[in-house]
């Protein structure tokens, strides 16, 4: 089976029921346009089990952290996109659609990953969906900013803090 991604926010989708390896199976057919995610790449293999428990084969998706702007992950392209950056500091924003201050601090996180093109800037948003990885990294508040090198976490900073972050990745930086 080929899963094909091409869109980030779908216009349409499909759920189509076919047979894989003689077993049945749900295929998801997204459709829709976004030039962002067009100049991603990262090697990411995705196991997909329909509610049938039919297993299906894995599909390659490539995204990659764009330097110089913020990349959205979810629980399946984090860990693959920071093993990518090897020894570069990632900085992960960790957010809620419904957050007040995580609202007020995009603006300013966005200009930091303008201004250091050496460092990786992800934001995740922990709703039900990447509930795993929120908690798998310890977060109890929004907004939380984690910061990696080679793919650990070494400094965190809560709330929405825009010049602790700033001294935190500056001190993560010249390590």
């Amino acid at each position: 089976m080929a899963l094909q991604l091409y869109s980030a926010v779908p216009r349409t989708s499909m759920v189509q029921n076919s047979w894989v390896h003689g077993v049945a199976a749900k295929q998801l057919f997204v459709r829709g346009d976004c030039p962002q995610l067009m100049k991603r790449r990262l090697s990411l293999s995705v196991g997909v089990r329909c509610s049938l428990d039919a297993a299906v084969e894995p599909a390659e998706v490539e995204v990659v952290a764009e330097v110089g702007k913020v990349t959205a992950v979810t629980k399946d392209t984090f860990w693959p996109i920071v093993k990518a950056a090897g020894d570069k500091t990632v900085v992960v924003d960790m957010y809620t659609q419904w957050c007040g201050p995580c609202k007020v601090i995009a603006p300013r996180y966005q200009e930091l990953s303008e201004k250091y093109n050496d460092v990786v800037f992800l934001k995740l948003d922990c709703n039900d969906e990447n509930r795993p990885l929120a908690k798998e990294l310890g977060i109890k508040v929004v907004p939380t900013f984690k910061i990696l090198k080679d793919s650990k976490i070494v400094k965190e900073v809560t709330g929405a803090k825009i010049d602790n972050l700033i001294v935190a990745i500056d001190a993560v930086r010249s390590i």
